[in-house]
């Protein structure tokens, strides 16, 4: 049989052996191709002008997710030499030459990475057109689908795992030109060294790595980047420092333990944990971190999307939105003369919004929630201008009764200024409150309808008070073109050359691709980082879990010759699996929960509709990693069940 023959036979078993290896590299390739493919569409990239800057962000994520595959390939690789070392030195001690051998293994992985590429590739195009699915969705564009290869997202990807492969199997080739028969024969005993081999350094090392756990995560929490640089520091020494004395200790809890130790099937994991964990340290560790950050980049990219679809709708309910807080009379005649000439408008208005007395509102909602305060007052709005306003939003009519005031708030503070029942003095005139309305009013501006709430009074009482500042809104007949949005933006720079007022300028269509744009280019890449990491961390986990068959084989055979039930062994070998794929996950949860749950509260008021939407966020992150996570544990104990276990 030739080397290359030898070396397809080798490629195929390989690939049953390590299917769970091969099945994520192929679904690597798909995603590393399909985001290449953003990269590369002109489609895409005219949507708007501000995801020019999408291919930098795209690519800097990819090198990321190249670094992480790489590992993951570099591991794999090592991990197959250990396994495989003694039919490899065999090889040599029938007569090949060591660079043969090293040649063999080369082409071996190499054609296994190669098909794997393959169907990635083919895959990473329907992935591809998902993703360009959604991304015409965020701008409101038509979606038809259209089957073709991006060559310059194919050459981008062969390039990633050309660099990827190379490294690791020429590094792996060095290793058997230069070992050894007798190295080669017995590479597969070497595990990882216990780096902490005294019991009072376990225990030392295991309680300053909880205390660099608590410190670690408390400065994440603080929200600030220099102590969030060196929280995340102390993470990575509470990780390493956790699983290097936990697993070493794990025996010596035992062994001052004997009743523990022998009761029920105690000893058996006991065996089975002492001998995984003492050889796993530092893979636990890692395996570990990169859960952490997989949950944090998972969870963000959720928090961003919320934050950014209510964004979408709190900046500008108007197609057309002109805020300022000049009193010139004639602010708004630059503006007005280039809207009647270029944009078809359906319906506008042009009103102001008024000075309260006091801060009565304000600071109760204040003591009572978490909302920005622009104003040294109240801010108020005249009852008709309300009404034509809600009519050409579309809203339902409402009725002003004399002698009452109504409240118009975002969302987040209906539930609470619902409640609020005290009356109000304007011009003099005392008010009692009429009703709260919630719909979406442009009051997440400064200088919007309110920020956050607006009152509603009398036209007469409202005009009584000073101005606070003046707005120009309109609904037009389509969606105001990107062009003519920045030519209004160019006609208030130059008025604020001549000095006065910086006014405010929102179109819907600009602030929903700017909405989109920012989807595209930082969650999307969250996202695309959280999926990689899930199944590089899961697949070693499960690689090695699997290279152990044929010791849990002979272990449970031996069980059933001494008369051990079926349903005992699986029994066991559930409580394996539990233990084994809990440890790494648990420090991470305690890490990433609080992380989320504060980076959902950091967000300004009214981004989130309260801490139900967050709790929310955090747990459809938990189940989406444990969604995956479970498919890799299930692969995995299905296939060590069938082939550990006597058939019943």
């Amino acid at each position: 049989m030739t080397l290359s023959k030898l070396s397809m036979r080798n490629a195929r078993r390989q690939a049953q052996d390590y299917l769970v290896y091969f099945v994520t590299i192929v679904m690597a390739a798909a995603l590393v191709y399909a985001f290449n493919g953003l990269v590369f569409s002109q489609e895409l990239l005219a949507l708007s002008s501000m995801m020019e800057a999408m291919p930098v962000v795209i690519v800097l994520a990819s090198i990321l997710v190249v670094c992480i595959i790489g590992w993951l390939v570099q591991y794999t690789t090592g991990f197959m030499l250990s396994r495989r070392s003694r039919e490899l030195g065999t090889y040599i001690l029938i007569g090949l030459e060591n660079r043969q051998v090293a040649r063999l293994f080369f082409l071996e992985n190499l054609a296994v990475g190669g098909v794997a590429l393959v169907l990635g590739t083919l895959a990473g195009n329907l992935l591809f057109q998902a993703l360009r699915a959604v991304t015409l969705s965020l701008f409101h564009v038509p979606y038809t689908f259209s089957f073709s290869f991006s060559l310059g997202a194919l050459g981008l990807t062969l390039l990633y795992f050309a660099l990827i492969y190379l490294f690791a199997l020429f590094r792996c080739r060095r290793r058997i030109h230069t070992m050894k028969i007798c190295d080669l024969i017995n590479f597969d005993r070497q595990n990882e060294d216990e780096v902490i081999k005294k019991g009072r350094s376990r225990k030392r090392t295991f309680v300053v790595s909880i205390v660099f756990g608590v410190l670690g995560t408390t400065l994440l929490l603080m929200g600030n980047l220099l102590t969030g640089l060196v929280g995340a520091a102390f993470i990575i020494v509470f990780l390493y420092g956790f699983f290097l004395s936990f697993s070493s200790g794990v025996p010596a809890y035992y062994e001052k333990r004997p009743g523990k130790k022998y009761s029920g099937c105690q000893l058996l994991i006991f065996r089975s944990l002492s001998a995984k964990l003492g050889t796993m340290g530092v893979v636990m560790a890692t395996i570990a971190l990169l859960f952490t950050a997989t949950l944090i980049s998972e969870g963000s990219g959720m928090l961003f999307n919320a934050m950014f679809e209510s964004r979408s709708g709190q900046t500008t309910c108007y197609d057309l939105f002109i805020g300022s807080g000049s009193q010139d009379e004639g602010r708004f005649d630059g503006y007005l003369e280039y809207i009647d000439a270029h944009i078809p408008v359906r319906e506008a208005r042009q009103y102001r919004i008024y000075q309260g007395e006091n801060l009565q509102l304000t600071e109760y909602v204040k003591a009572n929630a978490n909302v920005y305060t622009d104003y040294d007052y109240d801010t108020l709005m005249r009852a008709g201008d309300y009404a034509a306003l809600r009519a050409m939003l579309g809203y339902p009519a409402v009725t002003l009764e004399p002698g009452q005031y109504l409240i118009h708030c975002m969302s987040y503070l209906d539930g609470l200024l619902t409640g609020y029942d005290r009356p109000i003095t304007v011009a003099g005139q005392t008010l009692k409150p009429g009703g709260v309305r919630s719909e979406s009013f442009t009051q997440y501006l400064w200088d919007g309808n309110g920020r956050g709430f607006i009152l509603v009074v009398p036209d007469e009482l409202a005009e009584a008070r000073p101005v606070s500042h003046s707005i120009y809104a309109a609904m037009t007949q389509a969606p105001v073109p990107e062009a003519d949005y920045h030519a209004l933006r160019a006609i208030r720079d130059e008025q604020d050359t001549r000095g006065g007022w910086y006014d405010t300028i929102f179109s819907k269509a600009a602030v929903q691709a700017e909405q989109a744009s920012s989807y595209a280019m930082i969650v999307f890449p969250l996202y695309y980082l959280a999926l990689v990491l899930t199944m590089v961390s899961a697949t070693i986990l499960t690689i090695h879990q699997l290279s152990e068959a044929g010791r849990f084989r002979r272990q449970f055979g031996l069980l059933g010759k001494l008369g051990m039930e079926a349903r005992e062994m699986k029994r066991v070998l559930r409580r394996q699996f539990a233990i084994y794929y809990t440890m790494p996950a648990v420090p991470p949860l305690l890490i990433s929960v609080p992380f989320l749950a504060a980076l959902g509260g950091a967000f300004d008021p009214g981004s989130l509709s309260g801490p139900g939407q967050r709790w929310a966020i955090v747990g459809a992150t938990l189940g989406v990693f444990f969604f995956i996570y479970l498919i890799y544990i299930l692969m995995a104990y299905t296939s060590l069940k069938r082939s550990v276990l006597p058939a019943e």
